[in-house]
């Protein structure tokens, strides 16, 4: 659990290069001047662009960061995901996120305690991963993936 939390903390420095070009790439197209200019249209592009990315490496097995840590996302039976399964768990696991942004939208919360919202939700919903049979996450039990470890092919370590 704890290689997987680390797994998900080390995505998400990489998904900050990805936001950085991909912000990039959208202000020079739509020749924003301002941050808060096509805000909505930013994060819907955003939301696409990480779709791309995570759909694309799912269904190859693993992210950059999860080759770092040894982990693979399988299905059920161990095989690798299709690009509809990926999607999927894309969708999905979004539920680390929508609860506390739906409740902030309708409570009409300002930033600070949105974000407070959004940083309490997230261990819980880890913690809530304990409850599931297998020990799995959530959105993988619902997406009918699973994470698992995958040594790195190769020459063997050596003996010291």
């Amino acid at each position: 659990m704890r290689r997987r939390l680390a797994c998900w903390m080390y995505e998400g420095l990489l998904m900050f290069g990805v936001v950085f070009i991909a912000g990039y790439l959208f202000g020079t197209l739509s020749q924003t001047r301002n941050a808060l200019d096509n805000r909505h249209a930013l994060q819907a592009f955003l939301f696409v662009i990480f779709g791309i990315y995570f759909v694309w490496f799912w269904a190859k097995g693993q992210t950059l960061a999860m080759k770092t840590w040894n982990i693979r996302v399988v299905d059920k039976q161990g095989a690798p995901i299709s690009q509809r399964r990926a999607l999927l768990r894309y969708v999905l696991s979004w539920l680390w996120f929508l609860p506390p942004l739906g409740v902030s939208w309708l409570l009409g919360l300002p930033g600070r305690e949105a974000a407070v919202l959004a940083l309490g939700w997230v261990p819980i919903w880890a913690i809530l991963a304990r409850f599931h049979p297998d020990r799995q996450f959530w959105h993988d039990a619902l997406a009918g993936t699973r994470l698992v470890t995958s040594l790195p092919t190769g020459k063997p370590p050596k003996a010291a």
